[in-house]
């Protein structure tokens, strides 16, 4: 089997970035065509006025080219799109999404050739008056029409954002703004319809269409070889989307045909077997077969979620491309690791998905589903009690439960008033993460303000319990930022956000390096370089971190100078 090459991978790129393109023009293109009638909730004449505006952007000889350009583009990539699939299996989002772009031009040819067509070749007069009384009073049924033609279009280019953008890190925070402008925007058009169309409805209003306009629009109503004329170019755009369609649906079937005699069996580890064609990717071959497979970024190679373990010969597999290579490399992943959207097996295999999807049948109502999260940059803090066995060895239960209540409070309102999120307490331990609404930078500030809030107040809390403790308490506070997976996890009603990575890994070291220092802050070299601190004077070392290579370099920080914050550097 021929592997892909670089070369083969920039021209996917460049045809998935050529789809996005066009699909943002004819977004941009609608978004202003709906607010253009949303207009019509002030008068049909506001409407009107604005209606210039658009044209002027769109009915001009460059404007058409690209609005023209972009709808070719788009319709034949997506059907490319279609024929490319090995499998139609395929997540409920994207289902809808393709379902409703094929919907579109159904809906919608007929709109356009009483529009622009007419308009471009017999100048046909298409403002707001003649086709809302059209669609409004004299063929209300034209009018439902189109209203489910708006919705469909909408909720097309929503979901293809919503694909576009939903790894970005800063696109979960403006998820709320977005959704309640994806709702409004079509809402607020409907209803400047139905408002231009009441006032097309009242006997008081007079219908303001000059004697010249209303003998070209007749002309084009009444004019047999006009209506012949238009009959035609209608069953041409019908014919040919049609036509398009049924050869893209030919040419599948004509593969599958093929393709059925020349099969690959995927075993996995449940016994499972599932033969797909050879050409197929292990991951629709888990589709295919309705086994549970995680798949972040939707099969593009841009994370790890998919990876699987390869039982048996993997040397004789197609090698990885370049997208593949970049991920596997990254995640530091061993030789019989492969990403199952990528890997298309030319012999038998036998393959192990590594995060395989917990299988819950009856989760509690309400209750949140499992997310395998994203990856972002973040800070993390570690914070433990030192020597918590001997402080509490012969304290009362409930006497603990008092001490650790108080320690807890301080951190918290420690990592709260920072910025960051408390993640969760661990015995007399804690973990807290910062940069999940910010930048890394930022976060490593917040997290160095969180460990000299959290130093000064368990300092206070000392001097308050020194009489009652047979130890002086002291914590250690370790601080690392980096790449982490970020996401909800847990079972049932016992879910919550966590992080999980190396870079949770290694904070978790520093705070134990901490406490081998006898100091009250470590912090590595990331976090004092990406927060700007002035660590004149404090102490660095390079220290060992299981499952690095090389040694990190850190910077120990005394308590004496742990309890104020580290000022930035001029």
């Amino acid at each position: 089997m021929t592997t892909v090459s670089a070369t083969g991978i920039f021209s996917e790129r460049a045809i998935r970035r050529a789809r996005l393109g066009s699909g943002l023009v004819i977004f941009i293109f609608v978004l202003l065509h709906l607010s253009n009638h949303a207009l019509g909730l002030i008068s049909l004449n506001a409407a009107d006025k604005a209606r210039g505006l658009f044209l002027a952007i769109w009915r001009n000889p460059v404007g058409t080219a690209v609005f023209y350009s972009s709808i070719l583009i788009h319709m034949t990539l997506v059907l490319r799109a279609i024929y490319m699939r090995r499998s139609l299996v395929m997540p409920k989002g994207e289902t809808a999404q393709i379902a409703l772009g094929l919907l579109i031009p159904l809906l919608l040819i007929d709109h356009v050739i009483g529009t622009r067509v007419a308009h471009e070749l017999y100048g046909y007069i298409d403002d707001y008056e003649t086709i809302v009384s059209m669609q409004w009073i004299r063929s209300p049924s034209t009018g439902m029409r189109q209203a489910l033609a708006v919705l469909a279009v909408w909720t097309h280019g929503c979901i293809g954002i919503h694909f576009w953008l939903r790894y970005r890190p800063w696109y979960i925070n403006l998820t709320p703004l977005l959704l309640a402008l994806a709702i409004l925007v079509p809402v607020l058009s409907l209803l400047g319809f139905v408002q231009m169309g009441r006032t097309l409805a009242d006997p008081s209003y007079q219908l303001t269409i000059n004697p010249y306009e209303q003998s070209v629009n007749a002309h084009y109503v009444s004019d047999p070889e006009v209506r012949g004329q238009i009959a035609t170019v209608r069953a041409g755009l019908y014919g040919a989307f049609s036509a398009s369609l049924l050869l893209v649906v030919a040419a599948r079937a004509r593969r599958r045909i093929k393709e059925r005699l020349d099969q690959v069996a995927v075993h996995y580890p449940g016994g499972e077997v599932i033969r797909v064609p050879r050409g197929f990717t292990v991951l629709e071959a888990s589709r295919l077969g309705g086994l549970p497979h995680y798949s972040v970024c939707g099969g593009k190679g841009q994370c790890s979620t998919c990876r699987v373990q390869i039982l048996g010969d993997y040397e004789n597999l197609p090698p990885p491309d370049k997208m593949e290579q970049t991920t596997l490399k990254r995640i530091k992943a061993g030789p019989d690791v492969r990403l199952a959207c990528q890997l298309r097996p030319n012999a038998d295999i036998t393959v192990a998905p590594l995060l395989v999807p917990a299988v819950e049948p009856t989760l509690p109502p309400n209750s949140q589903e499992t997310s395998p999260g994203r990856e972002r940059d973040i800070a993390v803090l570690f914070v433990d009690i030192r020597h918590f066995t001997t402080l509490t060895e012969t304290r009362l239960p409930f006497d603990v439960v008092f001490l650790l209540n108080r320690y807890f409070a301080i951190i918290g309102k420690a990592v709260e008033q920072a910025g960051g999120r408390l993640d969760k307490f661990i015995g007399d331990g804690a973990m807290a993460l910062f940069g999940l609404n910010t930048a890394p930078d930022e976060a490593c500030r917040q997290a160095l303000s969180a460990a000299a809030a959290i130093v000064a107040g368990i300092d206070k809390l000392a001097a308050e319990l020194a009489d009652e403790l047979t130890l002086p308490l002291r914590i250690a506070i370790g601080i690392h930022t980096g790449p982490a997976v970020v996401g909800t996890m847990g079972y049932g009603r016992v879910r919550s956000m966590t992080a999980i990575g190396d870079t949770v890994n290694v904070a978790s070291r520093l705070e134990t390096a901490a406490k081998e220092f006898e100091a009250a802050v470590v912090i590595s070299e990331p976090v004092a370089n990406l927060s700007g601190a002035d660590l004149a004077g404090i102490e660095s070392r390079e220290i060992s971190v299981r499952g690095r290579a090389l040694p990190l370099k850190v910077y120990v920080i005394p308590r004496e100078k742990a309890a104020e914050p580290l000022e930035g550097k001029d």
